[in-house]
């Protein structure tokens, strides 16, 4: 009698795998829970082959969105500075501040480029006056930018 089965999960199980994932299980866990309710087959040659090729394509399409978020990274370093204007009091300071969301348009402005705005960073602005902020456009990518805050 098999000690340990190998079965490719279709589905996400908690604390067991994800979808496509290869595990072993009890053969009795396999046989009456899992393959019944559709979300595990028992591994075969042509089953584990398809699963290497999902995998591949699926490291195809994360290494072109990170191919992208270079090329967007190298596309808002070429422009080099964005300008926000923002209503300026005594001393050069600014009513209010400048938000994500105003440097996220002035970057789609420029660009055409989207950037979640939940992704950058920007230091405390109360002046006018030229900032570095970074831009997270990847896991992996994240690019510097200049803002130029001016007065209207």
């Amino acid at each position: 009698m098999a000690k340990r089965v190998q079965v490719v999960l279709s589905k996400s199980v908690n604390k067991l795998g994800e979808s496509g994932d290869l595990v072993e299980v009890a053969p009795g866990y396999a046989r009456n829970y899992l393959i019944p309710q559709g979300i595990g087959n028992i591994a075969t040659p042509g089953i584990l082959r398809q699963v290497a090729q999902r995998k591949e394509k699926e490291m195809q399409r994360l290494l072109a969105e990170r191919q992208a978020a270079e090329a967007r990274k190298t596309a808002l370093a070429t422009i080099g500075r964005f300008t926000i204007r923002k209503q300026v009091g005594e001393g050069e300071a600014i009513f209010g501040t400048v938000t994500t969301q105003e440097v996220a348009d002035a970057i789609q402005a420029a660009t055409n480029q989207e950037v979640d705005r939940r992704g950058i960073t920007l230091p405390e602005i109360s002046q006018t006056g030229f900032y570095k902020a970074t831009v997270k456009l990847h896991p992996e990518v994240t690019a510097e930018i200049e803002i130029q805050v001016a007065p209207l």
